[in-house]
């Protein structure tokens, strides 16, 4: 999964009760039957790395430690509790607590020991028990507990909307033991949850509930500005409020030579510098003010790095290809409002969108319209539907469009000015169709005469250049459009409680999806605030097909599932497709070593990096 603050995954509903004594014998006559202790979990088949395994192959276990690295982050900050949805935390905080598990980069849908030694569940999947490390500890040097972990998941699912979605069917947290925590579900044969529990930060109960340095009690539900204890590789160092915020690399880290972390986190220090203007940030990086940047826009990996230090070597410009796919990045229609609740309608925005002249124009050929919910992966539909796809499709023959069944999904196409006149009328007849007609005064109005008005809502100024051409095409069917860029708090507040029009958003996407489906498109989610169901989508066809992915049994059908959301997402024509690039544009100071080749997952920057003393020497700089 990529790494998101704005990424979730959430899940499932609730069980009926049962009493306490039948529910302990049904636990331990599992426990006794199909439970084994692990050192890593897998969705589907084995685990790559055995038991015994020293490092993950793709790290460097001769990295030296040393250097700083300086990042550069938009926007501001002004909180360092990542915990509460109140407020913006600063980057770099997630580094400083370790979770239960973790991942490796280079094997999807894995996670290996970490603060947990070892994990086991019933071939059901009704529970989880993790089983802690001996030595674990705070940055305070207090031992990590069962019950900092009790708390943690308690803590967290109190005070934030993702956790409280995200770790919903969790219906008890126990100690089960000094150092052993059983989690029991809601719900058996969802084989995802034991792996969610694993990503849980293990938190310091004793710090949360104590008082601070002037006796004044914490809060893990308020913003604060006071550097929260942590466990992992790094503690923050320094904090300039809303412009820079450091870590340090921890010294005696209680986990540095466990075989997940051999030939990670090798720099000693690591900055991240806040920028409130795009333009700015490049800049900055340019003239030596932070070390690595992956670019977002066409128009600056075109024509924005011509500068002497690119021309002799000191910036390296990579294109790099991992095997992730690429999610929906989309123009999303907030379906809460009414005038969005017609699919013709919908489909007639996409109509509207010129993309061909926006990649000519604006992106130098760079990108590839997607089509797909699950782009450049296994995962995304082809063709017809398959045999396996059929089976999971027919049940719901009625609740789905028909084209599902019958034609592959193509968006509109303007490569030239006659395909872009049939487009737009092609859009001015989905729109009278579904009521809404060009009045006296060129505005499209439907029957009540209400004018169709929207409203795009952006949080950058680099997504004005795009859209307001596509508002000039709008205007030509007589919709009445404003663009409107507002602050990131303001921005996230209005995402939050769903106080939109159309919003650029993305729905990252992993190899193995699961519960965080149902935080993208269920019924539950399109009426939860903090949800990301921004769309609103409440479709009884997607809530089941959301729940085949959740409880596939093997990988093809899982593969099926997906392929099948997919195309019933894609034909509900619920979001105006855009783009997404095959591969990642890196561009960073040559001052750092890497393996060769990364792994195939992820970048990686800069946690299996190291600072190569000689070559920051050769380039010299601010260093």
């Amino acid at each position: 999964m990529r790494l998101d603050r704005r990424t979730a995954l959430k899940l499932l509903a609730a069980l009926a009760p049962a009493s306490w004594s039948a529910r302990q014998i049904s636990f331990a006559a599992a426990a006794a039957s199909d439970a084994r202790w692990r050192h890593g979990l897998s969705l589907f088949g084995n685990l790559k790395y055995a038991a015994d395994f020293k490092h993950f192959d793709y790290v460097n276990p001769e990295a030296p430690k040393g250097g700083r690295v300086r990042l550069g982050a938009p926007n501001s900050f002004d909180s360092l509790n990542p915990y509460t949805y109140k407020g913006d935390a600063a980057a770099l905080v997630s580094l400083t607590n370790d979770t239960l598990m973790t991942s490796a980069f280079d094997e999807p849908s894995t996670e290996y020991g970490l603060v947990a030694e070892a994990v086991q569940h019933p071939d059901d999947f009704a529970w989880v028990t993790y089983r802690l490390r001996q030595g674990t500890r705070f940055h305070d040097g207090k031992p990590m507990t069962s019950e900092d972990v009790v708390w943690s998941m308690e803590a967290l699912r109190g005070s934030h909307p993702f956790y409280a979605a995200y770790y919903k069917n969790i219906r008890k947290a126990e100690q089960t033991g000094d150092r052993e925590v059983r989690f029991e579900f809601t719900e058996s044969g969802n084989r995802e949850l034991p792996q969610i529990v694993g990503q849980l930060p293990v938190l310091p109960k004793h710090w949360w509930t104590g008082k601070d340095d002037k006796g004044r009690q914490r809060d893990i539900n308020a913003t604060t500005l006071e550097p929260p204890l942590g466990s992992g590789p790094y503690r923050i160092a320094n904090v300039r409020p809303g412009a820079s915020i450091s870590v340090t690399r921890v010294e005696d880290y209680w986990g540095k030579d466990l075989p997940v972390n051999v030939g990670a986190n090798n720099i000693n220090e690591i900055t991240a510098i806040y920028f409130a203007d795009e333009t700015v940030m490049l800049e900055a990086f340019k003239g030596d003010e932070y070390d690595f940047r992956m670019e977002n826009s066409a128009k600056n990996w075109a024509t924005g790095y011509d500068v002497p230090a690119v021309r002799r070597g000191a910036i390296k410009r990579q294109e790099v290809t991992l095997k992730n796919p690429d999610g929906m990045q989309c123009f999303c229609l907030n379906l809460r409002r009414e005038k969005f609740s017609d699919p013709r309608v919908r489909l007639a925005f996409n109509h509207a969108f010129d993309f061909e002249w926006a990649n000519a124009n604006l992106f130098y050929g760079q990108y590839v319209r997607t089509a797909s919910y699950f782009a450049n992966s296994e995962l995304a539909w082809s063709g017809l539907p398959s045999p396996g796809e059929l089976a999971i499709l027919e049940p719901l023959r009625a609740q789905i469009p028909p084209e599902v069944f019958t034609a592959p999904y193509v968006n509109p196409v303007n490569g030239n000015a006659q395909e872009r006149r049939q487009n737009l009328l092609k859009a001015r007849n989905l729109f009278t169709e579904a009521g809404w007609k060009v009045a006296a005064d060129r505005t499209l109005r439907n029957e009540a005469g209400q004018p169709m008005q929207v409203e795009f809502m952006l949080n950058s100024p680099t997504f004005e250049r795009i859209v307001l051409p596509y508002v000039e095409q709008l205007k030509l069917l007589g919709v009445q459009s404003t663009v409107r860029t507002i602050d990131s708090a303001q921005y996230e507040r209005r995402m939050q409680s769903f106080d939109f029009d159309i919003v650029v958003v993305t729905w990252p996407e992993s190899l193995s999806p699961g519960n965080e489906q149902r935080n993208f498109w269920s019924t539950e989610a399109a009426d939860r605030q903090g949800s990301q169901n921004y769309a609103g989508i409440k479709n009884p066809a997607v809530d089941k097909l959301v729940d085949r992915i959740i409880f596939a049994k093997s990988r093809e059908e899982l593969v099926d599932a997906c392929r099948a959301l997919d195309r019933v997402l894609l034909w509900n024509q619920y979001v105006v497709p855009m783009w997404h690039l095959p591969y990642e544009r890196l561009a960073f100071w040559d001052r750092f070593g890497r393996p060769d080749p990364l792994p195939p997952y992820a970048v990686a920057f800069p946690t299996i990096w190291w600072w190569d003393a000689a070559r920051a020497a050769a380039i010299g700089g601010k260093t």
